[in-house]
């Protein structure tokens, strides 16, 4: 997301205040362990963003080494903005300001998003303009481990615990609707909390292919391409933090002639992927809402996904 300042006449910045916004998301297309150019491995994932939920940040800056956050929780958020002066050389703070409308700890990427919204803000009150790529190290720097939120809606495969991109897919996710829900009990989680995942060699060698398929997806705007690489990570996944009648999410998924299913690989958020330009969309994505109500799973909402303002 741009990022702005207030600039005077001669377009110094003149109160050295900078806004910064981020998206969050709805979890994760694929999740896993994946190689890198030199064949190492590196957890990665690829990441569904969700446009209309979004961290605002305003940073104002102060002639002072102290830096304040509101809301004062907002703590990862404030080391980001630290993290980004220092790499400004500026030795100075001010204060930041966090708006958000994105549910915590459900696996929407709030904190990902106050972090990468706080590092543009801290830049553009600086009138600096960071790439993508620092913006994604800076946030990995501030939170341990952070989603792909800098790269905004361009598709990449990104090495969550170490800000690095393991592949640039070249260009954004095909058009999709998405019916979102919760698990049933699904709570809370604190990401961070929980052990890595373990990944046999099998589960290895799945993850190229699934790699490929959403590399394929991408190149030729293939819905079904990328539904399919979703659910075969989500199945993977329930290894490692299962998510209640996944398997009947999938067959309400296949009934309906979805593309596929996806779920948040750390959280409580599951999602039936439909084709943007597909037939009687919103007839069978409401279908759906009726059959995973019906199942016990709750806040199903509808997200459309880089659709460019179409209606469905």
């Amino acid at each position: 997301m741009a990022e702005v300042s207030k600039t005077a006449q001669n377009g110094k910045p003149s109160r050295r205040i900078g806004v910064g916004a981020a998206s969050g998301h709805h979890g994760e297309l694929v999740q896993g362990v994946f190689e890198d150019r030199h064949g190492r491995l590196h957890r990665g994932l690829v990441t569904l963003p969700l446009t209309r939920l979004v961290s605002t940040a305003t940073f104002t800056y102060a002639a002072t080494p102290e830096l304040t956050t509101h809301p004062g929780d907002k703590i990862k958020a404030g080391l980001a903005a630290r993290k980004t002066l220092s790499h400004l050389g500026v030795a100075a703070g001010g204060f930041l300001q966090i708006q958000s409308n994105i549910p915590i700890g459900h696996g929407y990427g709030s904190s990902t998003a106050d972090v990468v919204a706080a590092v543009r803000a801290v830049a553009a009150a600086h009138a600096v303009r960071l790439k993508p790529s620092l913006v994604g190290q800076l946030a990995v720097a501030a939170e341990s481990a952070s989603d792909a939120l800098a790269f905004d809606e361009h598709a990449v495969l990104f090495a969550q615990r170490e800000g690095a991109v393991l592949e640039d897919f070249g260009g954004s996710l095909p058009p999709m609707l998405l019916v979102g829900f919760k698990a049933v009990g699904g709570r809370p989680i604190d990401t961070l909390a929980l052990p890595p995942a373990r990944y046999d060699s099998i589960e290895i060698q799945q993850f190229r292919v699934l790699r490929a398929l959403i590399a394929y997806a991408v190149r030729h705007q293939d819905p079904n391409c990328l539904g399919r690489a979703a659910t075969a990570s989500a199945l993977l996944s329930q290894r490692h933090l299962p998510k209640q009648h996944l398997e009947q999410v999938i067959d309400i998924a296949k009934g309906a002639g979805a593309c596929g299913v996806q779920v948040a690989h750390s959280g409580s958020l599951l999602g039936i992927l439909f084709d943007h330009a597909g037939t009687n969309l919103r007839q069978r994505a409401q279908s759906v809402a009726v059959s995973v109500r019906s199942c016990g799973f709750h806040d199903v909402e509808f997200h459309q996904i880089n659709d460019d303002g179409a209606t469905w």
